[in-house]
């Protein structure tokens, strides 16, 4: 039996007090800044802050804080004639929105990284480079298997409302963006359900969404998409964007009923149909409505550092 020849505890130990000395770390840690020679090669910059370079495909500076002033916002900014850029029916997970996988070749995201120089042998995967915002946003909402209620079949396309195009969703969002026009989601049941990412708030923030209107959340991605400045919007409970008549053709616009968010408070949906609702609002404690009023909680905090 494996127990007759099994080392006792003491005689482990013995071993161990034996081989397992101090100059064996000492040794290993003496030169352990010079004896990789290939590291040492590499030409380090200096300074305080990190020297961002356009060249890169892997890491690029996100514009998270782009455009941000020291003091926050005097008042919510009002949302007036967004478009919807996806009707999604329930249980959308993170996998559906989060960049994931390996890059496709016929993805936006490849476009991307194609027009950049880089061999389709080298695309590698979203997690790889994750740390590149033009190829994350690429990557969100690219599952081939999303149903976007807009276009006919499953995958990463939508219909761009104004010219009624069908085109790959980043490259809608950009149009939008290009045309000034704010974004937003109508969504169903347990939208963002699944593992937490943070990719899959990044990702629409980066695509112009500035609303996601919802039956219901997943409480994290709620609380991810205030984090980055998206406001979750709930529809009062019977209500859908179904049985509303909606059905994603229509420009939102939206009343808060004054200059500042309150936890839950009614939000007044007006659409260009001449359809008019209420929703709920989902920042649902003072912290959060603090974090959304400063354009989301990466804003927040350096607005606290500085």
């Amino acid at each position: 039996m494996l127990k007759d020849i099994w080392p006792s505890r003491a005689q482990v130990q013995e071993v161990v007090a034996k081989c397992v000395t101090p100059d064996l770390f000492k040794d290993f840690y003496a030169n352990t800044m010079t004896r990789n020679e290939r590291w040492n090669a590499l030409d380090a910059p200096k300074g305080n802050l990190f020297t961002w370079t356009e060249d890169s495909t892997y890491i690029h500076l996100p514009p998270f804080f782009a455009g941000m002033t020291k003091e926050v916002p005097a008042a919510v900014t009002p949302i007036r004639d967004a478009y919807c850029l996806l009707n999604l029916p329930d249980s959308i997970t993170t996998d559906h929105i989060s960049p994931a996988g390996n890059i496709s070749k016929t993805s936006a995201a490849a476009g991307y990284l194609k027009g950049r120089g880089v061999e389709a042998k080298e695309y590698n995967s979203y997690g790889a480079r994750r740390g590149h915002d033009h190829v994350m946003a690429r990557g969100t909402f690219a599952n081939v298997r999303l149903v976007n209620k807009l276009v006919e079949k499953p995958g990463p396309n939508t219909k761009h409302i104004p010219s009624g195009d069908q085109m790959a969703i980043y490259d809608a969002a950009a149009r939008y963006q290009e045309e000034g026009h704010a974004l937003i989601v109508l969504a169903g049941k347990e939208y963002g359900s699944g593992s937490s990412r943070d990719w899959a708030a990044k990702g629409p923030y980066l695509q112009g969404i500035k609303v996601v209107i919802a039956q219901s959340y997943e409480r994290i991605h709620r609380s991810n998409l205030l984090g980055m400045g998206i406001l979750p919007l709930e529809f009062k409970d019977g209500q859908s964007a179904d049985s509303l008549g909606l059905d994603g053709h229509e420009q939102f616009s939206f009343d808060y009923h004054g200059e500042h968010m309150r936890v839950h408070q009614d939000v007044t949906v007006v659409t260009s149909t001449g359809k008019t609702f209420i929703a709920k609002c989902r920042l649902d404690t003072d912290p959060e409505v603090a974090y959304f009023e400063n354009g989301g909680i990466l804003r927040y905090v350096m607005r606290k550092l500085l």
